[in-house]
Order: structure tokens, then C-alpha cells, then sequence
């Protein structure tokens, strides 16, 4: 078992994979490492569309060049009629979904990385065009998309995966 620090540093963006389909099994162990996720006061808004068949990426490719040829993906949304809304400070009423989005995908990446599957954060998409071709309703926020599966042999960690600044230009004690 590979402890998390060394999990963490291994992973990387893939943006080359190969056909091969994701195994059911590790399928939903990946979706069960987001519901896992912690959520703003565990609401758990997030609402993941698993994009697998041909329809659904041919679609998707219409919205962004960013699919990396990955035989699925995840598009990670979140519901507004379900997550918190902060009520505490100058920004009353700002929703968690897009954090919460968020974690549920990071957990999701690690727990594929674990399985040996691949994956990468795509921010750029037509998120009205997404809405329209997958019919969304207006309560669904897309967020992000997750290309997954096996990386190809051209899919390998970018130049600049390691590089990383140090804890003293990130972190500040107060």
C-alpha cells in the first residue's frame, strides 16, 4: 500500500489514453471514492454523469477539444437546490457546490491513480453548450470534467509534474 504523500506526488494529468474501457468494478469503486468525499455540511450535492457511450463523448467533443481520446469521462456538477449556502459572512448566500464538485473529483482522480487508471482536470468546455446537450436542468452546474481510463503510451507526466514550489512561498504562519 502506497502511502498518501507518495500517491499524491505520483499522479499526474494523463492526456493520451488508450481505448481500453474502465472495468466496471474499479468503475465504481472510483465513483464510490466521491461519495466519500466530504462535503459543506455533508449536503453531498454533487451529481456525476458517467459519459460512456459513443453518443455521450461525440457530444461532449463538441463542447471541448480536451477528451485527450479517453473512451469516458466524468462530468462533475453540482445540484444548488441541495448544496450549503454560506449565510455567515459578505458573501451571504454563496453556494459550496463548486468546492464541493471539486473534492468529490480530487478524491475520485487519487482513487483511480491507486487503480492504475488515468485521468485529468478539464476546467475548459461549453458549459451552456454542455447544459443543452445533456438537457441539464437549471438547478445542474457543470464544473468540471474528468477524461479517465488507460493512458496510452504517449500519455506520461508533462515536464512540469514535478516541479513545485517550496512550502515557504505557499504557506504563511500566522
Amino acid at each position: 500500500m502506497t502511502d498518501f504523500l507518495s500517491l499524491a506526488a505520483a499522479r499526474y494529468s494523463v492526456r493520451s489514453f488508450s481505448d481500453r474501457r474502465i472495468e466496471p468494478e474499479k468503475l465504481e469503486k472510483i465513483l464510490q471514492a466521491g461519495r466519500l468525499a466530504p462535503t459543506a455540511v455533508n449536503n453531498q450535492p454533487q451529481v456525476i454523469y458517467v459519459l460512456q457511450s459513443a453518443d455521450a463523448i461525440g457530444r461532449m467533443k463538441t463542447a471541448t477539444k480536451y477528451l485527450f481520446g479517453a473512451p469516458q469521462a466524468l462530468l462533475v456538477c453540482y445540484d444548488e437546490n441541495i448544496c450549503w449556502k454560506n449565510r455567515h459572512h459578505e458573501d451571504a448566500g454563496r453556494p459550496s457546490g463548486e468546492v464541493d464538485a471539486s473534492i468529490v473529483l480530487t478524491h475520485m482522480m487519487l482513487q483511480a491513480w491507486e487503480l492504475g487508471i488515468g485521468s485529468c482536470w478539464v476546467g475548459v468546455f461549453e458549459f451552456n453548450e454542455v447544459r443543452r446537450l445533456f438537457n441539464l436542468p437549471d438547478n445542474i452546474h457543470p464544473v468540471a470534467l474528468m477524461p479517465i481510463g488507460y493512458a496510452d503510451e504517449k500519455g506520461v507526466a508533462s515536464e512540469r509534474h514535478s516541479s513545485r514550489k517550496p512550502l515557504s512561498e505557499t504557506v504563511r504562519y500566522l
